[in-house]
């Protein structure tokens, strides 16, 4: 059992509850199972959620808000570093935490959420990679929500060919020098620190790719317009361009050779993390559609009592437990050390398609309502879409499981 409560002097979840007896967990059902920690954490998050992100996710739509004020309590709750041991500055928890958390925080706020989940998944890349120095001084810093890190993969031509990264890095002396443009980086604007992946042998192709961790106050580095993008409004995305970058060679990550490795692999931690994300929305999607439902007077009661609306109800429900039981699984497989690459991309696959289509049918649901402002319904769906895109598409992630299922009944 891991330990959730800290010291007054660390950070950490600070719990608002005496007992889990006092909890009143909106019916997942399957939460109950799990040990109190869990239930605690989730509790506390929501409570959090509630009280912090939900007032105020609209607003942070509405005017490309980032949220720092909020970003930073995250931080103090311990959920910015959510994985990482209590002796670098993290809570210690588990993945299984991880999805918990990413679901009560993007129920309140996507946004919030998708900066939650890049400097979780830069967390992770430095913790199984990272010397014990770099550890010190590239992940202890970010843990508190002070200061937020970015995850620099993408480019503006490689799209879901992760290999083909143009951005180089040529050795000179005791520093390399990189030059190359990334793309779609979330928190490109409040990030302080980023792993970057950049070629460092051309003819190796991907097995050239080497990963470095590069402060983004570096001179040489510089921002593109950030994108005007459909939903996470709140989280700023933009191109980073490197122009004659000097890294120091201890800042390489894993040896030499070993970036594309080391991104495959926090990708598939990261998926839990994304599969999280998108059930929040799909929960809040539910939650909506449910409580507009019953307070909703058509032909003479409410319209829940229609079997159209109930059947909606009925299948929104069904995909959410679902796709939840596949994160949690997922989750499990990683936190006990087995192999969990499928699994990953079948609970992203499957709660990003979920997120959709509860997005979707809530908005039918409340029919005009759904088409507005004024309610939520709208940006849940335009929130979604971007789950399905992200750390894999979903053409993407059906590769990945057929790929391992061969693999499987080949063996």
């Amino acid at each position: 059992m891991f330990k959730l409560l800290r010291s007054s002097t660390n950070i950490g979840l600070r719990l608002k509850c005496a007992s889990v007896q006092n909890l009143k967990s909106r019916n997942i059902a399957c939460l109950s199972a799990l040990p109190d920690t869990y239930q605690m954490l989730q509790k506390t998050c929501r409570d959090f959620a509630n009280a912090e992100l939900v007032p105020n996710a609209a607003t942070f739509d509405r005017e490309r808000l980032y949220p720092e004020e909020q970003i930073k309590k995250m931080g103090e709750l311990g959920v910015m570093s959510i994985a990482v041991p209590e002796e670098y500055g993290g809570p210690g928890l588990d993945y299984l935490a991880y999805a918990i958390a990413m679901e009560e925080i993007s129920r309140g706020s996507p946004s919030a959420a998708v900066v939650m989940g890049v400097n979780n998944l830069y967390l992770g890349a430095v913790m199984s990679s990272g010397t014990e120095q770099q550890k010190k001084d590239f992940v202890t810093p970010y843990t508190t929500g002070e200061k937020v890190a970015c995850f620099q993969l993408s480019e503006p031509g490689n799209g879901s060919d992760a290999g083909a990264a143009t951005t180089t890095a040529v050795a000179k002396g005791d520093h390399y020098v990189l030059n190359g443009t990334k793309a779609w980086i979330t928190s490109a604007y409040q990030a302080s620190i980023a792993v970057v992946f950049a070629t460092t042998d051309k003819a190796q192709k991907h097995k050239g790719i080497t990963a470095f961790l590069v402060p983004m106050d570096s001179p040489g580095i510089s921002r593109g317009k950030k994108e005007d993008k459909m939903g996470m409004r709140g989280s700023s995305t933009a191109q980073v361009i490197y122009e004659d970058v000097i890294v120091p060679k201890e800042n390489i990550l894993g040896g030499l050779g070993s970036g594309f490795k080391i991104a495959m692999k926090a990708l598939d931690g990261g998926r839990i993390g994304i599969a999280g994300q998108a059930l929040g929305i799909a929960q809040a999607s539910l939650e909506l559609a449910v409580d507009y439902s019953q307070k909703r007077i058509a032909f003479g009661k409410p319209i829940s009592k229609l079997q159209a609306i109930q059947q909606k109800i009925a299948d929104m429900a069904l995909r959410v437990e679902s796709a939840r039981l596949l994160t949690w699984r997922a989750a499990w497989l990683k936190d006990n050390g087995k192999p969990y690459t499928k699994e990953a991309a079948m609970a992203k696959l499957a709660a990003s398609e979920t997120a959709t289509f509860c997005s979707h049918q809530c908005i039918q649901v409340l029919g005009g309502m759904g088409y507005v402002s004024d309610m939520p319904a709208e940006r849940y769906y335009r929130d979604a879409r971007i789950t399905e895109i992200y750390e894999g598409t979903s053409e993407i992630q059906r590769l990945v499981i057929a790929g391992q299922i061969l693999k499987e009944y080949a063996a």
